[in-house]
């Protein structure tokens, strides 16, 4: 492909140099350059891609896309936006692949992981090939990896839905973060439904108000299409949570045909009679394609939510509900979501994902409704992040647990005391919880503590990290799965 037919798609661009130089491949990081590749210097929040235009030329780029002046003498494409034009040229260079599939979207504060997997099983069960992208892993036909982010960056998103449909993928499930929409990662992607989950307090550190954050996950509703279509295959959906106020606006956003889905409020697809145990969850549902009763191995309120969030989506593909259902209570768990990790032991030991206000508000109070003995919760805020959810945070742990342990997240640059600290001033003005809880900044450490204070019939909640393999202090990421962790205290407690 030339320089000059990927320039052709900006209308506000100029060629600096030989328009006919062939590009063999795209890069935005000058470490994976490969000679003939086209360069496209990204300004990011630290660190400026341009300053590695001469980089990348000695690793044989092939040329360039800048929006300012660079020290490297080689053909450029110049843009007022490279980060629009990486959008615009990795569609292009990748023959738009979400065009060929039908791409789904799930965006909101908490359950974007849940949901997308429900929602990519109950698919595959149909006997649709399916690939999945998401916090925890990236799926392509029978391959399966770890996730580096939520959701990728717009070139190395359009190289993977090539990928794909290269492997013949009908359906992608994928997760679409604030950050994404905001940073325009997912401009282009032509998506067939998009989810929307719920809205509470998360990455203020990034958005700084609700509101933006808000308009922020909008976005994915308001570029949900704009024609109609006699074509099945052709048509858009806005999956909204009713129970959310939120969802009312977003569903004005959008020209996309709107399903909601609740408990509280009239729904399109609604739960009622739902009963939560140790074992799962059990609801009613009513829909516009019948009812039915589910038996699943999920728990709480939240993941009821969730559900019904797939199976609108299920049925909006045409999918019965019956279907649907078998699909569903087949679903053992998702890796570090309400995770239950069992050694022997005769006190339940829960691992979750829960890092806001609302996730651990989700989880604790979950697990309140079937605990029979204590609750303990073991849980930290992560470094470099919304400072301001940390009081609430602990706040809400004091009042859900009847112990609380206090311990490091992913501290990254920050001082895990001071981090303690600030979670420390939502514990203490609740009533009683000033001998109700413990800080310990060495989280392996907090965890043995948990697992040696539960009785039989208590509860350990250890929250924030659910799947990760990793903690990040001082710039450094070591090997520390909760899971992992929790097994190995609990094995030494059995063995004495």
């Amino acid at each position: 492909m030339r320089l000059k037919e990927l320039a052709s798609l900006l209308t506000l661009s100029r060629i600096d140099g030989d328009g006919m130089t062939e590009i063999a491949g795209i890069q935005t990081d000058s470490r994976k350059v490969r000679p003939g590749d086209l360069f496209i210097c990204l300004p990011g929040h630290t660190v400026d891609g341009h300053r590695f235009a001469g980089q990348a030329a000695e690793q044989g780029a092939a040329a360039l896309v800048v929006q300012r002046e660079v020290d490297a003498n080689l053909p450029k494409i110049v843009v007022n936006d490279t980060r629009y034009a990486m959008a615009v040229i990795a569609n292009h260079f990748y023959g738009y692949p979400s065009h060929e599939m039908k791409v789904i979207g799930v965006t909101g504060t908490n359950g974007k992981t849940t949901t997308t997997y429900l929602i990519e099983k109950i698919l595959r069960d149909y006997g649709r090939t399916t690939g999945l992208l998401g916090t925890i892993s990236v799926k392509i036909g029978a391959e399966t990896y770890a996730a580096e982010r939520t959701t990728m960056e717009a070139l190395d998103l359009q190289r993977t839905f090539r990928r794909m449909r290269d492997a013949d993928t009908e359906y992608c499930v994928m997760e679409v973060s604030s950050h994404a929409l905001e940073q325009g990662r997912v401009k282009g992607c032509n998506f067939r439904t998009a989810v929307f989950t719920n809205l509470t307090q998360d990455h203020l550190d990034y958005h700084q108000t609700m509101e933006k954050y808000k308009q922020a996950k909008g976005l994915l509703f308001s570029r949900l299409g704009n024609t109609f279509s006699p074509d099945p295959g052709d048509r858009k959906f806005a999956v909204l949570n009713a129970d959310d106020p939120v969802s009312r606006e977003y569903g004005h956003l959008t020209s996309a045909q709107v399903i909601t889905y609740g408990i509280e409020n009239e729904a399109d697809v609604r739960a009622s009679d739902i009963r939560i145990t140790p074992g799962g969850t059990q609801f009613k549902v009513a829909s516009f394609a019948g009812t039915a009763e589910l038996r699943l191995k999920l728990l709480g309120k939240f993941n009821v939510y969730n559900a019904l969030a797939a199976i609108a989506s299920g049925l909006a593909e045409g999918i019965p509900l019956q279907a649907i259902k078998h699909s569903l209570e087949q679903v053992e768990g998702v890796a570090g979501r309400m995770e239950t990790i069992d050694e022997g032991q005769d006190f339940l030991v829960i691992v979750d994902y829960a890092h806001s206000p609302d996730g651990l508000e989700n989880a604790l109070a979950t697990i309140r409704e079937f605990a029979k003995g204590k609750v303990i919760c073991v849980f930290g805020c992560g470094g470099d992040r919304d400072r301001t959810k940390r009081p609430v945070m602990g706040r809400i742990a004091a009042e859900y647990s009847d112990y609380v342990l206090v311990t490091s997240d992913n501290p990254r640059s920050e001082d895990p005391e001071a981090i303690m600290k600030e979670i420390e001033s939502g514990i203490l003005p609740v009533a009683g919880a000033e001998d109700r809880y413990r800080l310990v900044a060495d989280r392996r450490a907090a965890i043995q503590m948990s697992v040696e204070m539960a009785s039989s019939n208590d509860v350990v909640l250890i929250a924030g990290k659910g799947h990760e393999p990793g903690q990040t202090i001082k710039g450094i990421t070591y090997e520390f799965d909760d899971r992992l962790v929790a097994k190995e205290a609990i094995r030494s407690l059995l063995n004495g």
